[in-house]
This record gives structure tokens, sequence and C-alpha cells, in this order.
């Protein structure tokens, strides 16, 4: 089961607005630039450890839980999985936009 913690915030923030958040992210946290589609995992610059901060990050910054079903490597690989990971637990209000 997941959640969206806020429903307010539930509202804000297209895919896009997602996707350039969660670029910057990366980029702050590793020193580097990412290609949208990049795979995450397979580039090797990601620890186990990292794979948690980034969890905490994705649902304290779009204020969703991430649990059961939804804790998939597939859906934290690249970002554009994440935002549409982010999208349908937000119920869909940002997809189209």
């Amino acid at each position: 089961m997941t959640t969206v913690d806020n429903q307010a915030d539930a509202a804000t923030g297209s895919g896009e607005e997602v996707q350039r958040r969660l670029l910057a992210f990366l980029g702050s946290r590793t020193g580097g630039d990412w290609a949208v589609d990049q795979d995450l995992f397979a580039s090797g610059a990601f620890s186990s450890l990292f794979s948690l901060e980034l969890l905490q990050y994705v649902e304290q910054e779009f204020h969703i839980t991430v649990e059961g079903d939804d804790l998939t490597l597939d859906n934290f690989r690249t970002v554009p999985a994440i935002t549409a990971l982010v999208v349908r637990l937000r119920g869909g209000e940002a997809a189209g936009r």
C-alpha cells in the first residue's frame, strides 16, 4: 500500500518539475550531471546507502510514502521511472501536464 501524506502538496508540480527536482538532487549529491534516461544503478555511482537516501528524498520531497510492491529497483532505476512512481502515487494529478 502506498499513501500520499499531504493532499495539498500532492497537486503541486508537474512530471517535468518532478524530473527537474530529481536531476538537481542527483547532481548535488554526486557532483555530476545525469542524463534523464540514464540507469542510475548500472552506472556504479550509487551504493546501497545512497539508494536509501534517494528513497528518503523522494518520500520527503514529494510527500509520498513508498512501500510494499512499490519498493522495487525498477521504480528507482531512472529519473523517468521515479517520476512515474511519484505521479502515480499522487493519484495522477501531474499526468499529462
